[in-house]
């Protein structure tokens, strides 16, 4: 039946067919995007309260939202940042499934809806957005550069933006530097007076004038009416010729006020070479195909900037994310093809072309079969899958290698095709089938692995299992298939090639014989030699010898220059000194290294999250992809570091580079909380100082709120109510005075506009003058302001931040990671605070950042590491039956956990988690070779042979089926581990691990297992079962 089954070429090669053809489709069809979709369970509220100081929306906005939602099960932390007139909360949920978060974010939805009533009617509305990888980072920084910050470059921004928007893929545009329009009315305080009208009395006018009505509907005769009073427009003229009722009777606005048709004041400036730039960040949806999208947007930059002379604007692409992605993707698939190379000349050297070929055949339909899957998983094609195609690459043919050898050996015996087939089936089926289960036992369990981590490398063991799966079909079927059917005589007189490769074969058997013979004859000492280097690397691995950087990644092409000026500083000011450090930037860099740059003011991106202020600036440098000769991110910063910190003016200056892969915060990332802020503020600036007595720790930085200005009137009540004033027209006054008030709105082709009323005094010389600003009393008596509010200046917050309740400030640096790692960095911090923690009592740290992720991490692969080997166990013992054969097995883990060391030993490679991910995977490959040498000797040993011939006999027949597996799988990943095909931190550690844990293992493998075997074995149940015949 199952010779039928296996004769039945045309199903065979239909199935193939089928196979290959979908999944070439499925493979091309795959969204591109450098990383993994990854839902972060992190959730961002904003709520404006417009004029509100920081306390204030601490106080009003903040407080409440947290006291919400610390009732919400599986919060890991709650952090925000109260600043005037903007409160912003961060959640981050724990590790939970998808359906759990949902229910939780509904609940966070509702908790915000039942508070949102306290708040004052000035709050907006909360805005809860969810972070995912997807729109975590632009996929597109657009440029749009026009000659003045005017009404034209406005509009054209607007336009660009919306048709970002609608583009195919696209999550969200933010832009910077773009403003409302407005309809500004500048009133003259002092013709106010003449006419004795309040400010107030002048915005309620407008306010009932400058409106729109609808008043019902009426029927006249047979017809029915609307009716409506239109009583808005938005020509400035209409505005200004509105009457005002004052003491002399009604004279219109424009004898008050000049009315202009203007933005509202900016918050934020941007601009590239000096040139006024709107900036517009493309983020883009989960499972959207990132090179599609920019390719989209660098089409629609090309036809728009056509229209330059038209539009008066450019647009300029400043930085992207196609060129990573295509960049990492490329790696991948070069390295890929390397891998298949390898594979195929290795097979080939050891099992002639014919052999080769029906063997290395089998990748294509594999992957095929694997993409196919990935698609109707909705899975994308990222760097992540592509490292777990390039592990399985080698280990797709382990099966098939075998299961070819031992056709073509019972073959070569004499045996007919046919016979050969089934045996050679028979033969390996058991232990082939355990080797890749055990495989897959290895990998399978870091689907568990948590955190980020956890999540940007859950798609690895699902595809190598996948890919594992689909290559045992191939092996028991389509190879058999394929031999049947193959024209070749194993009698006929071989040609020279076969020769040469019989001779080698036969050489390198008899070469391993001979020292495996003179081994076995010094059991003891090399087992104890094993053992003492599996110690010594252990020893190692703990010591300073093995450089440490857990969190190793590729730079992106682009870094920040981050700007702070002093607290006083306004908006145009920073902005001038940004500027200046742009064209510092531009005379230091050379032309062909950056593709552009931009300079912005009132905010500061960061690792995590952005700090706004009128104090903050940064100038985002855009670099071209690195070419030969050219000099890489980190080069360049430190080329440029002193002469761009040596600029004057600036309160601090420092630098921020963007790694690819897992997104963490800076190497130092510690959070200084208590009640006090004041208190705080001092720990965290000692502790700032004794960081910076480290030679190895650099751009060392804050989020403290620098203390800026502020003036606090306290009404005088009794005096008010004896003039018969209402309190509310003070503070109304006050709020026009100085930042104006929005008195109505209207519609101007489809945009809200709105009517915004302000004094057209701006000559004040000192803050005391607002004081003699005059109040009109019910009676008509001019009143100043100095009489009716007491005055008192002084320092206040410019930021609150909390980190779960309690406030904090964050103090982060970077550090040289070829002297130190993090680990050890943090331990330094550790120490430093133990100096000076007794003066602060009230204050604790919190390390829970990337040191939390980095503790998580090894924890949890420590466990999985654990329980994978315990599956294996168990595979290995139904396998066997027997509870020492799998221990036997098992030590070979160690012995690659040796070759691991050895290897980052020689290559000064450093160890990062991702490296501790590929020892973890290698166990599962490591045992391979053991399983099909122990399980060849125990059938000889239950056929009658000695217990030494069938330690001997398994292992010589077992050994160019083990040479060519293990070889295989390390020249599928030689490439990647080697840099041949594009070096990666993170994925190039990952196939290091592998590559030389398997070598070395394996190696070994030829002869601690024949000596553990044959040493251990004479109690077998199978040496008992023949003494008793």
């Amino acid at each position: 039946m199952l010779l039928k089954f296996l004769k039945n070429d045309v199903l065979a090669n239909l199935t193939f067919a089928l196979v290959l053809a979908i999944g070439i489709i499925s493979y091309l069809s795959l969204p591109r995007q450098q990383d993994p979709d990854i839902n972060f369970n992190w959730i961002v509220v904003s709520t404006l309260l417009p004029g509100a100081s920081a306390q204030d929306v601490e106080k009003q906005i903040t407080d409440p939202l947290e006291d919400a939602l610390k009732t919400l099960a599986d919060i890991k932390f709650i952090s925000s940042n109260s600043r005037e007139s903007v409160s912003s909360l961060l959640i981050r949920f724990n590790q939970i499934d998808q359906r759990t978060y949902d229910k939780h974010l509904s609940d966070l939805r509702r908790e915000i809806q039942n508070i949102e009533g306290d708040f004052p009617e000035a709050a907006t509305t909360p805005k809860v957005l969810e972070i995912v990888s997807a729109n975590a980072f632009p996929a597109a920084t657009v440029l749009i550069k026009g000659k003045a910050y005017d009404e034209n470059l406005r509009v054209q921004a607007n336009h660009v933006i919306d048709d970002l928007k609608r583009m195919q893929g696209v999550d969200r545009v933010d832009n910077y530097g773009l403003n409302d329009p407005e309809l500004q009315v500048y009133y003259q305080p002092e013709k106010l007076i003449a006419n004795g009208l309040n400010p107030t009395d002048l915005a309620d006018s407008i306010k009932l004038l400058f409106n729109d009505l609808s008043a019902g509907s009426l029927t006249a005769g047979n017809q029915k009416w609307l009716v409506r009073l239109n009583g808005k427009d938005e020509d400035p003229a209409y505005l200004s010729s509105l009457p005002i009722l004052a003491k002399s009777g009604y004279i219109p606005l424009s004898n008050l006020a000049r009315i202009e048709k203007s933005q509202q004041e900016a918050s934020r400036m941007v601009s590239s070479n000096g040139t006024p730039t709107i900036l517009a960040a493309v983020l883009k949806q989960s499972g959207s195909n990132t090179l599609q999208l920019i390719e989209t947007v660098q089409d629609y930059i090309k036809q728009r900037n056509t229209l330059i002379d038209s539009t008066g604007v450019e647009l300029v692409l400043v930085d992207d994310q196609s060129e990573i992605t295509r960049n990492a993707l490329n790696i991948m698939q070069t390295n890929a093809v390397y891998g298949l190379s390898f594979v195929l000349l290795i097979t080939f050297i050891f099992l002639g072309l014919r052999i080769a070929v029906i063997t290395t055949i089998g990748i294509p339909f594999i992957l095929a079969g694997s993409f196919w899957i990935l698609s109707g998983l909705d899975q994308t094609l990222n760097v992540s899958v592509l490292l777990a195609v390039v592990i399985a690459l080698g280990m797709l043919v382990d099966d098939a290698v075998v299961v070819a050898e031992a056709i073509y050996h019972r073959i070569a015996l004499g045996e007919n095709r046919d016979q050969a087939v089934i045996n050679a089936l028979k033969e390996v089926f058991a232990p082939v089938t355990t080797a890749v289960l055990t495989t897959m036992a290895a990998f399978l369990p870091l689907v568990l692995l948590p955190g980020i981590l956890g999540e940007f490398m859950r798609v690895i063991p699902l595809v190598v299992t996948v890919a594992l799966m689909i290559s045992l079909m191939e092996a028991y079927w389509m190879l058999p298939a394929h031999v049947l059917v193959m024209n070749f005589d194993i009698h006929q007189k071989p040609s020279k090639t076969q020769q040469w490769r019989t001779r080698m074969t036969r050489t390198l058997r008899i070469f391993y014989t001979r020292l495996l013979i003179k081994t076995l004859r010094i059991p003891k000492l090399a087992i104890f030699t094993s053992v003492l280097l599996f110690i010594l690397a252990v020893v190692i691995m703990a010591s300073p010898l093995i450089k440490k950087d857990f969190f190793a990644s590729d730079t992106l092409r682009l870094f920040y220059i981050n700007v702070e000026m002093p607290t006083t500083s306004i908006l145009q000011n920073t902005h001038k000194k940004v500027e200046e450090i742009e064209q510092l930037t531009r005379q230091l860099l050379k032309t062909n290294e950056y593709r552009e740059m931009v300079s912005y003011s009132g905010l500061l991106f960061t690792e995590t999250e952005p700090r706004f202020g009128n104090q903050y600036g940064q100038v985002l440098v855009g670099l071209n992809p690195r070419l030969t000769g050219m000099r890489s991110v980190e080069q360049i910063m430190e080329d440029i570091r002193q002469s761009i910190t040596n600029v004057a003016g600036a309160e601090d200056i420092s630098f921020l580079k963007l790694s690819g892969g897992p997104p963490t915060a800076k190497s130092i990332s510690v959070k200084v909380r208590g009640d006090s802020y004041e208190e705080i503020s001092l720990a965290s600036a000692e502790l700032k100082a004794a960081l910076s007595r480290n030679a190895l720790i650099s751009d060392i930085t804050d989020d403290a709120a620098r203390g800026s200005n502020q003036v606090s009137y306290q009404l005088r009540l009794e005096q008010i109510h004896k003039l018969g004033i209402n309190p509310a027209l003070l503070t109304r006054t006050l709020l026009i005075s100085v930042d104006g008030e929005i008195i109505t709105d209207l519609q101007v082709n489809g945009e809200k506009t709105n009517v915004r009323l302000l004094s057209a005094s701006d000559n004040l010389k000192q803050i005391n003058d607002l004081l003699q600003l005059t109040v009109f009393t019910p009676s008509g008596k001019a009143v100043p302001l100095s009489q009716l509010v007491t005055a008192k200046t002084q320092t206040s917050l410019g930021n609150i931040r909390h980190y779960n309740f309690k406030r904090t400030i964050t103090v982060e640096a970077d550090i040289d990671k070829t002297q130190i790692d993090e680990v050890a960095a943090n331990n330094f911090v550790k120490d430093e605070w133990e100096k000076i923690k007794h003066k602060y009592p009230n204050v604790n740290l919190d390390f829970s950042g990337i040191l939390d992720d980095i503790n998580e991490a090894l924890d949890s692969i420590a466990v999985l590491f654990i329980f994978g080997v315990g599956i294996m166990y168990m595979i290995l013992g139904t396998q066997f039956k027997s509870y020492f054969q799998p221990l036997m097995i098992l030590s070979t883990v160690f012995l690659a956990f040796t070759g691991v060391v050895i290897g980052i030993l020689i290559t000064q490679h450093a160890l990062s988690l991702f490296a501790l991910y590929g020892i973890v995977a290698l166990a599962g490959i490591a045992v391979n070779s053991a399983i099909v040498l122990i399980s060849t000797a125990n059938a000889k040993l239950s056929s009658g042979m000695s217990l030494l011939h069938s330690t001997v006999y398994a292992a010589r027949r077992r050994f160019i089926p083990i040479v060519i597996t293990t070889l295989t799988t390390i020249g599928g990943l030689l490439s990647l581990a080697t840099g041949l095909g594009g070096e990666s931190l993170i994925w190039g550690p990952v196939a290091n691990a592998i590559v030389w844990g398997l070598g070395f293992s394996s190696t070994l493998t030829l002869f601690i297992i024949p000596i553990l075997y044959r040493l251990f074995m004479s109690r077998s149940h199978l040496i008992k079962a023949r003494a008793s015949l």
